[in-house]
C-alpha cells in the first residue's frame, strides 16, 4: 500500500482530523519523509492537494475541479501538448486564449523544503508568476518530489542536457497573504490545485 494512500486515502483531500493534527504539529518536520514534508508545507502554504492512484482518478478529479469552480467550456492557458487531451475531453479552449480562467500545466519538480512548485519555460514559457492566471491546476507525479530547490535545479540540468530551459521559477504562495506577513511581500498568491499521480 502506498504511503499517500495510507496517509490520505484514495482520491480525497485531507480530512478535518488530519488538518487538526497538522496544526498541532503532529508531524514534526524533522522526523518525516520527503513526501510527507512536501505535502505538509504545500498545504501550509494554502495549496489544494488531490492524490490520484491512476490516470482515471486524475480525469475524475480534474472534472471535480471544473465543476467546483464552474470552469466548463471556458478558456485555459496550457502549453503542454500532453495535457491537450484532458482539455479536449472537457470542451475547454486552449487555442490562443484571450481571457483564460486557469492555467493547466505540468511542472519540473515539487520542492519539499518549502512546499513549492518548480517551473521552467517548458511549462510557462517566459511568463512571470504574476502574469499567469490566478487559478492554476498542476499535474505532477510522486517521483517529482525532491527535498530541496538545489535538487530541483540539478534535476533540470540533468534532464535537459542540451535544450536547457530558461525562466526557472518556483511558486510557493497559494493563498492571499495576511497583511502583517511581510515575508510574502511582492509575491503573487495563486489558487492552486495539485493533482498528484502515484508513479512509484
Amino acid at each position: 500500500m502506498s504511503l499517500f494512500r495510507k496517509i490520505f486515502g484514495s482520491s480525497v483531500s485531507a480530512s478535518d482530523e488530519e488538518k487538526e493534527s497538522q496544526n498541532n504539529n503532529f508531524f514534526p518536520e524533522n522526523n518525516i519523509s520527503v513526501d510527507e514534508r512536501f505535502i505538509y508545507n504545500f498545504k501550509k502554504n494554502g495549496g489544494k492537494f488531490l492524490y490520484c492512484e491512476n490516470a482515471q482518478e486524475v480525469k475524475d478529479q480534474f472534472e471535480n475541479i471544473l465543476e467546483e469552480n464552474d470552469w466548463f467550456e471556458t478558456e485555459v492557458l496550457c502549453y503542454d501538448s500532453n495535457l491537450f487531451g484532458l482539455l479536449d475531453e472537457n470542451k475547454l479552449n486552449y487555442n490562443k486564449p484571450t481571457n483564460p480562467k486557469f492555467l493547466l500545466s505540468s511542472c519540473e519538480n515539487l520542492i519539499a523544503e518549502e512546499g513549492s512548485i518548480l517551473f521552467s519555460s517548458k511549462q510557462i514559457k517566459q511568463h512571470k508568476p504574476n502574469e499567469l492566471p490566478t487559478n492554476i491546476v498542476i499535474l505532477a507525479t510522486t517521483s517529482q518530489i525532491l527535498a530541496m530547490k538545489s535538487d530541483g535545479l540539478s534535476a533540470i540540468k540533468k534532464k535537459y542536457e542540451r535544450d536547457y530551459p530558461t525562466n526557472i521559477t518556483a511558486i510557493k504562495y497559494f493563498e492571499k497573504a495576511k497583511e502583517e506577513d511581510f515575508t510574502q511581500y511582492g509575491s503573487s498568491a495563486k489558487n492552486l490545485y495539485l493533482l498528484l499521480l502515484e508513479d512509484l
